[in-house]
């Protein structure tokens, strides 16, 4: 048995037993958990630096540094940079109510794998704050007044750098223009579609549930069309009565397809024929594992297309930055749109995304995300196969999420509801559904947001769930 009293650092007791059928990052997990709920360990406390406990442990530090990455996806632990780990301050407040039945939403799941989520744990908070101390501290007068709408011309500049460089955009910083993420983005353009007389936007489905009722609120009509392994089924837009059509080419969500070559031609021939207009949400273009990824549709005919993006994936959604890359004929209904909208996004933060696009850090902190996914989604894949689930993933290796059918008999809403009383959070894809099948036999499981060991453990209880029966 390894015993811990902490030779160096804060003193905690803790035990290992390399005898136990668990393994011992499973019991160091535990034994963490457990001190945090009971309040052994009180918000606030500093844990023991990683190679100390894992030296006073006798394990791997890398098992240490796993433990703690989990706990601190869960909430029961925060990093501050340069200070170390510590117990978080809401760890026992959250933990105390979990058996309030009548506030579900407020407690974090303990195995989050909800898609579209990205590693919250891993926002590079350090290199963050150094970006946005320095626009603080290098910010004029001037950029402390009203913010331009259209975004500050240099995160404009920045960003167009970037898209062309990485996404084979054809932007320039006078048709980049700067928003707050995605959904404000579609909603301006949206507005924009009406005000030029469309009446109807053609979106993919399943999709992302909040795009129709955006679509709607801006006074359009919805259309719903469907999408197979190759993408959007583009034969399926109609010859007249639509104006606009939004898909995600590079990465359908949730399916995971990409958008087939033949069908990228024929979509842009058809808005062409048309006059319409194509909406390229690029949501996580960045993040393709097993190849390098898809240039975006927008670069082959800029004219027609409008290029949707943000930092929602790859930094934080909390960040509420994004943009657009719009044919000069929109920009200024859509700067107009923004002004009414908000009168523009928070000049600190654009000027602190263009240092960190600038600097170079953005483009590190990206490619190790995309490392850091790429495990993910490989120890998901290992844990299907090692405890035996009956799900086949589906879609190309890419992003934070993946869609996971289940063989017939299983129905996944009454799987995501069983698993979700055990502490298990995904969705079925009945969430992403205009008009939803039944009987739902996909789930979309999110890797993002939890460690290997995490996903491991969540497969391994799954298992047990579906072993049970449908009625346990």
């Amino acid at each position: 048995m390894a015993d811990s009293g902490t030779s160096f650092g804060p003193e905690i007791l803790l035990s290992l037993s390399p005898q136990a059928d668990a393994p011992l990052w499973v019991q160091l997990e535990s034994a963490l958990r457990d001190a945090v709920r009971s309040g052994h360990l009180a918000p606030g406390q500093r844990l023991p630096a990683s190679r100390v406990l894992a030296a006073d442990l006798g394990v791997s530090r890398r098992l240490v540094v796993d433990v703690y990455e989990q706990l601190t996806a869960e909430g029961y632990l925060t990093a501050r940079p340069g200070s170390g780990t510590w117990v978080s301050d809401l760890a026992t407040q959250a933990d105390s109510g979990r058996a309030a039945a009548d506030r579900p939403e407020t407690h974090a799941p303990r195995w989050d794998m909800r898609p579209g989520v990205p590693s919250l744990a891993h926002f590079p908070r350090r290199q963050w704050r150094r970006v946005w101390l320095s626009a603080l501290s290098g910010a004029g007068d001037a950029d402390l007044g009203y913010p331009h709408a259209g975004g500050d011309p240099r995160l404009r500049e920045a960003v167009a750098a970037y898209l062309t460089r990485t996404r084979g955009v054809a932007a320039t910083a006078e048709s980049t223009l700067i928003c707050a993420g995605f959904t404000q983005g579609l909603d301006l353009l949206c507005r924009t579609l009406r005000a030029r007389g469309a009446t109807t936007v053609a979106l993919e489905d399943p999709g992302l549930p909040h795009r129709a009722p955006v679509i709607r609120r801006a006074g359009l009509t919805p259309l719903p069309i469907p999408v197979d392994a190759d993408g959007l089924v583009v034969d399926a837009l109609p010859d007249r009565g639509v104006d606009a059509v939004l898909t995600t080419p590079a990465h359908q969500f949730p399916t995971g397809a990409v958008l087939a070559p033949h069908r990228r031609e024929a979509l842009l021939a058809w808005a062409g024929r048309r006059g319409a207009v194509v909406l390229e949400d690029d949501y996580d273009g960045e993040f393709r594992f097993d190849r390098r990824a898809i240039g975006a549709l927008q670069g082959l005919a800029p004219d027609c297309v409008i290029y949707l993006g943000s930092t929602s994936k790859t930094l934080a959604p909390a960040l509420r930055l994004g943009w657009l890359v719009t044919p000069s004929a929109f920009v200024e209904a859509l700067i107009t749109e923004k002004f009414l909208a908000d009168h523009g996004t928070a000049a600190l933060e654009q000027l602190a995304l263009a240092e960190m696009i600038t600097s170079g850090a953005y483009d590190r902190h990206i490619r190790q995300s995309r490392t850091r996914y790429k495990l993910q989604r490989e120890a998901l894949e290992a844990a299907v196969r090692r405890h035996h689930l009956p799900l086949r993933l589906t879609g190309v290796p890419a992003g934070v999420q993946t869609l996971a059918t289940l063989p017939k008999g299983l129905d996944s809403d009454s799987l995501v509801r069983r698993a979700a009383a055990m502490g298990i959070a995904f969705d079925s894809v009945t969430r992403y559904q205009l008009a939803p099948d039944r009987p739902a036999r996909s789930l979309v499981i999110g890797y993002g947001n939890i460690t290997p060991h995490g996903i491991d453990q969540a497969m391994a209880a799954l298992a047990r769930i579906m072993k049970a029966g449908p009625t346990a």
